[in-house]
């Protein structure tokens, strides 16, 4: 899965009416001091954000972190706005973008140009697409045109080289559109009645995620929509409203106990353990109630205390110091490394994450030291004057500008082949593409064979011969993309088979079709499942696809191959219930194909036409298995293996 945006670091300080203060920059032109605790809420959230994808079965509801980001960007750029209204009594919103731009903009340079250029030298599936999220990036309009261009912020089939950048581009249009929505909320006069305003707009945003999402669809529309998903920046933006009282209210607001603060912070963490990314409790309610959690977190942290003090404990602060390099950073980091690195085994999926986080920090560290920093405190120009200043020598500082100017139009070049080259579609597309048509073509000779089969039914036609595998014209099969991508092998292997796959199913799904194929009378006796890739099975699933199959059907399991991290268990799984079954067999795809990942599309997981023949080997050497069994010796054993002796 992808990235979550952390505001960047530059902004952590905001006037808060009862705070002790000391001057910012110039350029804030007010009266603030370093807020507690936020740094260290930081380094949580962009630690849980990298935790998710690097290991995600070790922190399943890690993606949150975005949301700890986004209440945090609301909170602190609605505190700089509303302190800078009250002290001067209107807003230059053209010096507010100009310092958004000056914080997010430089340390995104580098970023694109080093990744797009690593990525032409990789080359192949990785710069799919490469254009548009170039385009996204460039215009922080990311989260939209991947909307636009159909793309899964939960897929992990496509290598989307820049997809951390989708929570970057909500910020900033938060940043562009927000201001000028508050100086109308600034003609309010009550303070309580401008709150109540930016509470119901977070309402609303919530209430459409909850709304327009689909359960058991993809979610990325709604986890992506500036719309859908800003209730967080908001309920930041109306904590800062909260805080920042007129000077006549200072003392209206009570201190919120330290341990309310811990309380929230552990309902973060335990959201960020068991929050499922795909379940419905996460869509219609239980991102809010991060962001509010997260909000009382920032509060009892702000106001000062032992609290704020603990959650800035000294490496949790430097992490925070550094979040928006890493989160910067860490995405194109694993994606790069997995596209020049494939770990077919099991054993070495761990290496690519731990070197990656190795890298990400370095590159973060530095962006912080020789860019980030110096920006913040000089500006562009002052940072260029200095630059240039590095040596008192005009011979090293003229070899540094040479140096410089000829790593860059390398830099450029590259993003510039990278565009060029990439391919339309990846290779395991292709293959899905290609499954495509032939399962299509399976379902019109499968028409054509049921119609042959009624006319030899008339004709009273004799029985297939016993212990001969079955025939297509016999054979139902269900399954996701990979039995998809090797369709045509399937259909040539056993012509007239039905085919119904699909991209994205799990298991889950296999009990709805299965008893749709049945009611309609297209489910024949021998059923093949080709699920599991997509997520882990549970046993109840299993039971279900057992009880729809009747007492006469034969089934045959086909297992998964793939580095993620539920496939041993969807394995084992199946393993244990084709050994429970009489009428079920497994089709070892896993033990077949390990040795031969050179046929896998670039995912290495999707069979091209080798690996096709492979998988088509693989039903054919458990279906024979399946015409091997005794009779029962007992009614009761008609599905169920009689105990070993």
């Amino acid at each position: 899965m992808a990235g979550h945006g952390p505001p960047p670091n530059m902004t952590s300080s905001i006037a808060i009416s009862s705070a002790p203060a000391t001057s910012l920059p110039a350029a804030a032109s007010s009266v603030t001091h370093r807020l507690a605790g936020l740094d260290g809420l930081r380094a949580i959230a962009v630690i849980a954000v990298v935790v998710y994808h690097f290991f995600p079965s070790a922190l399943p509801g890690g993606f949150i972190g975005v949301d700890v980001f986004f209440v945090i960007s609301g909170f602190l750029i609605t505190g700089l706005l509303v302190a800078e209204h009250q002290r001067f009594g209107h807003l230059s919103l053209a010096r507010f973008w100009q310092r958004r731009v000056r914080r997010l903009v430089p340390p995104l340079i580098p970023l694109v140009l080093i990744c797009c250029t690593v990525a032409w030298l990789i080359g192949g599936d990785i710069l799919v697409g490469i254009g548009w999220q170039l385009a996204g990036a460039s215009t922080f309009s990311y989260n939209w045109v991947s909307i636009a261009s159909d793309a899964s912020y939960f897929s992990s089939g496509q290598p989307e080289l820049f997809r951390n950048l989708w929570s970057l581009a909500v910020e900033e249009q938060f940043y562009l559109l927000w201001p000028l929505a508050l100086l109308a909320v600034l003609l309010i006069r009550k303070p309580r009645l401008r709150l109540v305003v930016v509470c119901v707009a977070a309402l609303a945003s919530a209430a459409s995620m909850a709304m327009l999402y689909q359960p058991g669809a993809d979610p990325t529309r709604v986890y992506y929509g500036s719309d859908t998903h800003s209730f967080g920046l908001l309920i930041g933006a109306a904590l800062a409203m909260l805080l920042r009282r007129p000077s006549s209210q200072r003392n209206e607001l009570p201190r919120i106990r330290p341990w309310l603060g811990l309380v929230a912070l552990l309902g973060v963490v335990g959201a960020a353990i068991w929050l499922p990314d795909d379940g419905t409790v996460t869509y219609r309610g239980g991102l809010v109630v991060v962001c509010l959690l997260t909000a009382v977190v920032i509060w009892a942290g702000v106001r000062g205390g032992r609290f704020g003090r603990a959650l800035d404990w000294r490496p949790l602060r430097y992490i925070g110091e550094r979040s928006y390099g890493i989160y910067l950073w860490h995405w194109p980091v694993i994606v790069l490394l997995l596209a020049a690195w494939p770990t077919p085994d099991a054993a070495s999926v761990a290496w690519p994450p731990l070197i990656a986080i190795a890298v990400t920090l370095l590159a973060a560290a530095c962006s912080y030291r020789w860019l980030e920093q110096p920006i913040r405190r000089l500006g562009l120009r002052g940072t260029l004057r200095i630059v240039t200043r590095l040596s008192d020598g005009s011979r090293l500082r003229t070899q540094f500008i040479v140096a410089t100017a000829v790593a860059a139009l390398f830099l450029t070049a590259g993003t510039t082949a990278a565009i060029a080259s990439a391919p339309s579609m990846s290779s395991a597309q292709a293959a899905i593409e290609r499954g495509q048509r032939a399962a299509d073509a399976a379902a019109r000779a499968a028409e054509k064979a049921a119609e042959e089969a009624a006319r030899q039914a008339a004709r009273r036609q004799a029985p297939a011969p016993a212990g001969a595998i079955p025939t297509g014209d016999k054979i139902t099969a269900v399954g996701d993309s990979v039995m998809l991508a090797a369709a045509p092998e399937l259909q040539a292997s056993f012509p007239g088979i039905a085919i119904d796959a699909a991209v994205s199913r799990s298991m889950q799904t296999a009990p709805a079709i299965l008893t749709s194929l049945a009611d309609t009378g297209q489910l024949r006796p021998v059923v093949l499942v080709g699920l599991g890739t997509n997520g882990p099975i549970d046993e109840a699933d299993l039971a279900a696809i057992e009880s729809i199959l009747g007492p006469d059907r034969e089934l045959v399991v086909i297992n998964t191959f793939a580095d993620r991290d539920w496939i041993a268990g969807v394995n084992q799984a199946l393993a244990e219930f084709s050994a429970e079954h009489r009428l079920v067999e497994l089709a070892d795809w896993s033990t077949a194909i390990a040795p031969h990942t050179d046929v896998l599309a670039e995912d290495n997981i999707h069979p091209g036409p080798t690996g096709g023949r492979i998988y088509a080997d693989c039903v054919a050497a458990a279906l024979e298995r399946l015409t091997d069994l005794p009779p029962p010796k007992q009614p009761t054993e008609i599905r169920k293996r009689p105990p070993r002796d």
